[in-house]
């Protein structure tokens, strides 16, 4: 991406900022950590140094250190974890967290479905957060609560109602060392998804993802990069039931409702998605016997159907790679044993009636 001198392009990915800078003409020589200080807002110069440290600052594709003097012409990259906002700090919570791995630098869980990720307007209480906040209360790590910062150890995110892994860092050189392999998409990120429909074979979705237009909640695929930001998601189609499919998602990037709004736009939307239309019965006959099967599983499973099943990475501190997975959750399990019987109840009816 080519950068004018005294253009400054930033976007979010998950929880992690992207900047590119490119140092002016007129710059006098400058400490690399004073000169991003002065361009960088809710930054302290301790995390910039951090973020150096640990590679997440690239200056003409090196990495550099904390005393490196800035020259004109010089083109800054950097993934830094997204600031704090101002907030009132977290309140502790005894919330039951399914803790999958911890050490002294982080911990992975798996979050239930229906438990938002962070505080936010009218969720301030019952966030993984808060239970965070609870969990490393008589810790001295640096993420005790009170510190005004409303998503502790967060570099990425899924939604309230998907279920499954999510890392959390526990100091700012594994936050900003993870950043970076979000950035760079060296972490492996699975998701299990039973979709409306089915697909002809395994393939990706690729697109801008954007606000949608007349819904402020939704986002939308564009074809344009004008509209939105960059998105791809791979994917394998794992059963094929005909009304109904379980797919494999990779994800290459990470943008809101990322797999939502691919097979949404696709005309796949996921089984019982409120927000893209997978609801409604999107396949099928519309027979008073069918309909209420397919309303029997809404009931069963009352939130779109996704679960972020396995998640890898290279652990910030040893090196060594690190990889978890996380059963399907039992409103999951027990929708796909429901559509599996049903399909080959059909199927057995078929065979007898040729």
């Amino acid at each position: 991406m080519a950068v004018n001198p005294t253009e400054e392009i930033q976007y979010e990915d998950d929880y992690y900022i992207f900047k590119e800078i490119v140092v002016d003409p007129k710059q006098s020589p400058l400490r690399i950590d004073k000169f991003l200080l002065d361009r960088l807002e809710r930054v302290t110069r301790s995390k910039i140094q951090t973020a150096i440290r640990s590679g997440a600052v690239l200056v003409d594709e090196k990495e550099v250190k904390p005393n490196h003097k800035v020259r004109p012409g010089e083109l800054i990259k950097l993934i830094l974890p997204e600031p704090p906002r101002e907030t009132e700090g977290v309140l502790p919570e005894k919330i039951p967290l399914n803790i999958v791995y911890e050490d002294q630098y982080l911990l992975v869980v798996n979050k239930p479905p229906g438990m938002v990720v962070h505080p936010g307007i009218g969720n301030s209480k019952g966030t993984l957060v808060n239970a965070l906040a609870w969990h490393l209360q008589n810790s001295e790590l640096p993420i005790l609560p009170g510190n005004k910062n409303d998503r502790p150890g967060l570099v990425h995110r899924i939604d309230k109602d998907t279920s499954g892994l999510l890392v959390i860092a526990k100091e700012d050189y594994t936050m900003s060392k993870l950043a970076r392999q979000f950035f760079d998409h060296n972490i492996e990120r699975t998701y299990l998804a039973l979709i409306w429909g089915s697909r002809e074979e395994d393939g990706s979705i690729e697109g801008f993802i954007g606000r949608h237009p007349n819904h402020r909640r939704k986002h939308h695929l564009f074809k344009d990069e004008e509209d939105g930001k960059y998105s791809l998601t791979h994917f394998k189609i794992l059963e094929d039931l005909y009304y109904v499919s379980l797919v494999k998602c990779r994800l290459e990037t990470g943008r809101t409702h990322q797999i939502r709004v691919h097979f949404s736009c696709t005309g796949n939307p996921i089984f019982n998605d409120k927000l893209y239309g997978g609801d409604a019965i999107r396949k099928g006959t519309v027979f008073t016997k069918y309909r209420r099967f397919v309303e029997n599983c809404f009931d069963i499973m009352p939130r779109q159907a996704l679960h972020a099943a396995s998640l890898g990475f290279i652990h910030p501190h040893t090196g060594e790679k690190m990889y978890f997975e996380a059963p399907l959750p039992d409103d999951f399990a027990e929708l796909m044993d429901k559509w599996r019987s049903y399909v080959d109840d059909r199927r057995s009816k078929a065979a007898i009636q040729a």
